[in-house]
């Protein structure tokens, strides 16, 4: 090319995927302008599935799996470059293992043949008596051999033409009568053999390099992950402090303000102290000023008949009053400010692993906020609402015929002493599946429930999304606005355990919701209101929703998730289903009716699956 050697080096360097670090191999271009193999890019989206569709080069998210184009120019600059590369490899292998064989007779010209059983090459004049005398018509012709020398035996001055297998040597004809036991090949068989187990290697070498070469570039790719789970980790963790420090924060300055109201409340106590007693000092120097003009005027006839009478400020003894700022409340800011840094203190300075326990025994989390659990971790973070308590309902035992979803009844007035209590397990806690398989429930989707892009199939277990509308009958218990779907079964008391394998954790939400859910508009979307508490999967991120409050969460990407309900100990928990459990997220409510398993479903492609559990 017209840049030389140099310039064709650095045009390879700007040709080369940065995926496989190889020169492009068909290459397309992503819709953020950077250029890739067609193999290696399909390759990395279908291994980081879980993550999403992203540039491996500058980390743009896609929401969905771009068109992907071929980039004609720079597959003709490849070819170009390519074709180059190839003809430069050639002349330069073919410069360095090709030796110029001349012709043993004249020495000048070059070698045409070699003659193995002369033992000498020949040029094309001096090569002419063997093709024309028949004394050499025996002769073996051959390309010219650089080796020459090489293949006559030193010892007998004759071609070798054997290969002694137990000596591992080249021998002649007249060797063999000291090889007459031993294993021995021809020399031209054991080389073909030789080549094709070195060609055997080869191709283990070669397997063995690009083997590694992909866990390499898995590694990348878990490198890549760990960031971002990094990310999301500290941004949930910066979320929870972030409501901490408000908190703090706003109880500083209310604290703050109270002090303010305190000092002002009580400098104006003096400043009107202060007011009386100057009108004081006025009233008592207008009687003094009288008296001496009097005793001034030294007539004592006038002195009988003046008449002063004292102000009656000078019977009072003026005193500075006692104001503070002691006030009860006060008093309670100060005590409490105080036993919240012992608290803080003594909580911060264990373990990480033992503050939990230490939160939970002193009663630090309500009931009403839900846990916050990051893998197996014993931290929590309470991230949550305050709601009254109440408590759940008897439940619907009875079968409902009606086509309507069932409604709770009303709490009981009295609760008899003699009642049965269930002692509440820590759901954090559970490692084993077995345990939770036996509280497991049997559910079916309800289709009156559904919205019309939701498909119900494999016997109401298997929910799915369609581009089209089904032609379900209209009820006022069907989701209108969002793609969502109940189970027919509703629980209010006891335990109760399912898992759901899901298709694709995109763009989908499993939870739980009472029937006095909306069923139309924005509000009717699980999490956003005060009836419903879920998971949800939006893209890459997974987050908990309930009451229009969201928390960010690890995302495990998980395939198959359960779901504890404990209606008597007041939580539902979320569980990430592997070879172990994993507790995802953990709320702590009571439920003040009859909750139903519940599921939306946005993404096509994404479905939910109720999977048959035997204890």
């Amino acid at each position: 090319m017209a840049g030389g050697p140099s310039s064709l080096s650095s045009l390879e360097d700007e040709l080369t995927c940065s995926i496989c670090l190889s020169i492009f191999n068909n290459p397309v271009t992503t819709p953020c302008g950077h250029n890739f193999c067609l193999s290696c890019l399909e390759l990395t989206w279908k291994d980081d599935l879980a993550i999403g569709y992203s540039c491996p080069q500058c980390r743009h998210q896609f929401y969905a799996k771009p068109t992907l184009h071929k980039n004609t120019v720079l597959s003709s600059v490849v070819a170009t470059v390519s074709k180059s590369l190839k003809d430069k490899s050639q002349d330069e292998t073919k410069g360095a293992d090709s030796t110029v064989i001349f012709c043993d007779t004249c020495m000048v010209n070059k070698a045409s043949k070699t003659c193995l059983t002369c033992m000498v090459s020949y040029c094309d004049s001096h090569l002419r008596p063997h093709h024309e005398n028949p004394v050499f018509q025996g002769h073996q012709l051959t390309e010219p051999l650089p080796d020459l020398q090489q293949r006559i035996c030193k010892e007998h001055h004759k071609t070798l033409e054997f290969y002694c297998k137990d000596h591992s040597k080249c021998i002649c004809g007249a060797c063999l009568h000291s090889h007459l036991t031993c294993r021995f090949t021809s020399l031209d068989g054991e080389i073909a053999e030789k080549e094709k187990h070195f060609n055997e290697k080869l191709v283990t070498l070669r397997s063995q390099i690009e083997k590694t070469k992909n866990v390499i570039f898995e590694m990348k790719g878990q490198q890549s992950s760990l960031r971002d789970s990094a990310a999301n980790r500290k941004a949930a963790f910066e979320a929870e402090y972030r409501v901490m420090k408000d908190l703090i924060e706003k109880e500083e300055r209310e604290a703050m303000n109270l002090v303010d109201k305190e000092e002002q409340s009580a400098q104006a106590k003096i400043q009107s102290l202060m007011q009386k007693m100057i009108k004081n000092i006025e009233e008592m120097s207008s009687c003094k000023d009288q008296i001496e003009s009097v005793l001034a005027q030294g007539q004592r006839i006038t002195l009988l008949q003046c008449t002063v009478e004292f102000p009656q400020s000078v019977t009072f003894t003026p005193y500075a009053p006692g104001v503070n700022m002691n006030s009860k409340q006060m008093k309670m800011y100060k005590s409490s400010a105080v036993s919240l840094k012992k608290y803080l203190t003594d909580v911060l300075s264990l373990p990480v692993e033992e503050r939990a326990q230490k939160l939970n025994a002193a009663g630090a989390l309500s009931l009403d906020e839900p846990l916050i659990t990051f893998g197996t971790d014993q931290t929590s973070v309470v991230a949550g609402d305050n709601t009254p308590t109440k408590k759940p309902g008897d439940g619907n035992k009875k079968s409902n015929k009606s086509g309507k979803p069932p409604k709770p009844k009303d709490p009981p007035k009295n609760t008899s002493c003699a009642s049965k209590i269930v002692k509440p397990i820590n759901p954090t806690e559970v490692t084993n599946r077995h345990d939770l398989l036996q509280n497991a429930a049997v559910l079916m989707l309800d289709a009156r429930t559904a919205h019309k892009r939701i498909v119900i199939s494999d016997n109401f277990t298997k929910a799915s999304v369609s581009d089209e509308l089904m032609s379900y009958p209209d009820s006022p218990v069907r989701f209108t606005v969002c793609s969502q779907v109940l189970c027919s079964k509703g629980f209010s008391k006891g335990r109760h355990y399912w898992e759901v394998k899901m298709t694709s954790s995109n763009f989908c939400a499993i939870g739980v919701a009472s029937s006095s859910i909306e069923r139309k508009g924005p509000t009717s979307k699980l999490g956003r209101n005060k009836e419903s508490w879920c998971i949800e999967w939006f893209n890459v991120k997974l987050s908990a929703w309930h009451n229009q409050r969201e928390t960010v969460l690890e995302n495990p990407s998980s395939s198959r998730v359960g779901v504890l309900l404990d209606c008597d100990g007041g939580s539902l928990t979320f569980y990430s289903i592997s070879d172990r459990v994993y507790p995802i997220h953990t709320y702590s409510c009571r439920f003040p009716e009859a909750v139903y398993p519940a599921f939306w479903l946005f993404s096509s492609g994404t479905s939910v699956s109720l999977c048959k559990l035997t204890a």
